[in-house]
């Protein structure tokens, strides 16, 4: 802007110089210069927004951090919030949309599609969910399968390995099931994984009374809880970030599922993390 160049110049070139060859008037110059001076009326919202963005890791959109502004007191509208964030370069960590696949496909030969898109809980334990998702480290692999309480969409059990196996998902089901409480019996679901055919798992799921349930083949859609989860997972901590070994990602991958568990606000649990929202609902 003209006014602060005339302003760093001013010091070793006369005003009225500077002036004539801006083309500013006087008094224009001056009332700028006033404004400059004074003292930014927005400095406390600014920082509130940069430490709300700072403390959950750069993956909270203008939306979650309004919510969490108005947990602190703050009146300030989304729009406002969104217009400091592009001012101060806050740019949050946006998924990678999908392509829609339409394909509907045919019901799983070992259980039907029980769940049927029904992805609401009216109480803990009534509604997992689950699915394995791969990472790539240089020339390995890291795999997660973690189980999902529809309720809360907290993740109640994962397990991490190098191999997709029956070992892995059955690792995440055995912990899943230390959650239940007498007369609990979960529905399951799950895609057509060849973990989820095998009958180690299904010896799991009735040892336990729960129902299984699994996706039309090759119809992701039936799962969207948990493909939506393992969307959030790669674009907030795994994408864009360099990880020098499995054991550094199985690390992180912990301290995420921690946070997304105990921190991470969701709008659907009404601003609150998954925890919270449980915590809440069970003390009403």
């Amino acid at each position: 802007m003209k006014v602060q160049a005339l302003i760093a110049l001013k010091a070793d070139f006369p005003l009225p110089v500077l002036l004539e060859v801006a083309g500013l008037a006087r008094s224009t110059f001056f009332y700028h210069q006033a404004r400059f001076q004074d003292p930014d009326p927005q400095e406390a919202l600014k920082t509130a927004v940069t430490d709300i963005f700072t403390t959950n890791h750069g993956r909270y959109g203008h939306r979650r951090i309004h919510t969490e502004l108005a947990k602190q007191g703050w009146a300030v509208a989304k729009k406002t919030v969104l217009k400091l964030m592009r001012a101060l370069r806050l740019v949050c960590k946006v998924r990678r949309k999908k392509r829609y696949n339409s394909y509907q496909g045919e019901q799983g030969r070992i259980a039907p599609n029980v769940l049927n898109r029904e992805f609401d809980a009216e109480a803990p334990n009534q509604k997992w969910v689950t699915d394995v998702t791969e990472f790539s480290v240089g020339d390995r692999k890291l795999y997660l399968s973690p189980v999902m309480d529809l309720f809360d969409r907290q993740i109640i059990a994962h397990s991490i390995g190098t191999s997709p196996n029956v070992a892995l998902t059955n690792a995440s089901l055995r912990e899943a099931l230390t959650c239940l409480e007498p007369g609990q019996k979960p529905l399951v679901h799950s895609d057509q994984g060849f973990q989820y055919r095998h009958a180690s798992w299904r010896t799991l799921l009735e040892g336990a009374g729960a129902v299984q349930s699994m996706s039309r083949k090759g119809n992701c859609y039936d799962n969207a809880v948990m493909e939506n989860f393992f969307g959030h997972l790669k674009e907030e901590m795994f994408r864009n970030v360099r990880y020098i070994s499995t054991d550094a990602l199985a690390a992180h991958l912990n301290d995420y599922i921690h946070w997304y568990n105990t921190k991470r606000i969701s709008t659907k649990l009404k601003g609150l993390s998954p925890v919270q929202y449980r915590a809440q609902a069970l003390a009403a």
